[in-house]
């Protein structure tokens, strides 16, 4: 498993984060802060609550950097179009910003990615172009396709969570969090789970936290087998997995974080955990009896993590965030049955 030296990338300040956060706020949803009684007495929690992402436009979190991202781009760009990769919840963000920027947007979508992510990409205007990965890691085939297209067609070419512009649009769900909690004269909560796929959102969570609220610890969610941002924190490096399982958690496969949201995490200082497709199910489960939420299984691993936690939760003040609820509903009726 081989480690990248960490080059040396931007780390959005605080003021960068809350200029990111004064423009999406206008175009995304507020999503609330819900507690969670039923988590916090199987786990021995004094309190959790949990920001459901998965109520964001597009359903996920992924729309907050997108539309910042979107907002960067020159006048040239915008008349020559995007291009990016996703397995489905960025591809559904960038087609949703783009279009409410009157912008061209192009994704690439490994072929087996979820059918009702491809479709609600092209409800929301993008052209969707499927890459066929075989027994290669689907993001990196993905990614060179839409490297080919940006090339050929002269669209710009956005990465779904290397970019610093993507960190700092993904903090305003750790800034609109901190805001509620202020909001509600409750305090910051002690511990924060959080997922990680490629890292844009950890990246703005945690720095939201350490620039507002530096006693709050900030975890790092991943499956297991995926747990790429884990082994480059230990590392302390960039380090890529290969991992022969697979997961349920379609949208959490990036076999490493990017440097910009890795760079974000270091300064952060965050901590990690990994959680099994079994612990997955089961929190999908709890988050649909006892919250009402309909969580894919990506959006409900820190959930998981919460629920395996034990002793570090005890009598703790927490937030977990569960960040995607695109799924159909077959497969979530089979997942949580299962």
């Amino acid at each position: 498993m081989p480690a990248t030296a960490v080059p040396k990338v931007h780390v959005p300040d605080l003021a960068e984060l809350q200029a990111a956060y004064a423009l999406t706020r206008t175009a995304s949803v507020e999503t609330p802060l819900i507690e969670a009684d039923a988590i916090a007495a199987l786990t021995g929690a004094a309190r959790v609550f949990v920001k459901p992402e998965s109520l964001q436009r597009t359903g996920s979190f992924k729309f907050r950097g997108a539309y910042w991202r979107v907002a960067q781009l020159s006048n040239d760009e915008k008349r020559r179009g995007v291009v990016a990769y996703s397995s489905g919840n960025f591809a559904q963000g960038l087609a949703a910003a783009a279009r409410m920027a009157g912008v061209s947007c192009k994704i690439v979508m490994p072929d087996d990615a979820p059918p009702a992510k491809r479709a609600g990409a092209e409800r929301h205007g993008a052209i969707v172009v499927a890459s066929r990965h075989g027994d290669r890691p689907r993001e990196e085939v993905a990614s060179a396709l839409a490297r080919e297209i940006a090339e050929a067609e002269g669209r710009a070419l956005l990465h779904p969570f290397d970019d610093a512009a993507i960190v700092a649009g993904q903090a305003g769900a750790g800034l609109e969090a901190i805001e509620q909690f202020a909001r509600l004269g409750l305090p910051n909560p002690d511990i924060v789970y959080c997922s990680v796929g490629g890292g844009g959102l950890i990246g703005g969570v945690a720095l939201a936290f350490h620039y507002l609220s530096p006693l709050t610890r900030v975890i790092a969610v991943e499956p297991e087998g995926y747990d790429g941002m884990g082994q480059s924190l230990a590392n302390a490096a960039v380090t890529r997995v290969s991992s022969g399982r697979g997961t349920i958690c379609d949208a959490l496969q990036a076999t490493a974080p990017g440097a910009a949201p890795f760079a974000a995490a270091r300064k952060a200082a965050i901590g990690h955990v990994a959680v099994d497709d079994a612990s997955v199910r089961k929190a999908m489960r709890i988050a649909f009896e006892t919250l009402k939420l309909v969580l894919e299984p990506s959006g409900a691993v820190a959930i998981a993590a919460v629920m395996q936690a034990g002793e570090a939760v005890e009598g703790r003040n927490v937030l977990a965030y569960a960040t995607g609820g695109n799924i159909a509903l077959e497969d979530f009726s089979r997942l949580v049955a299962s």
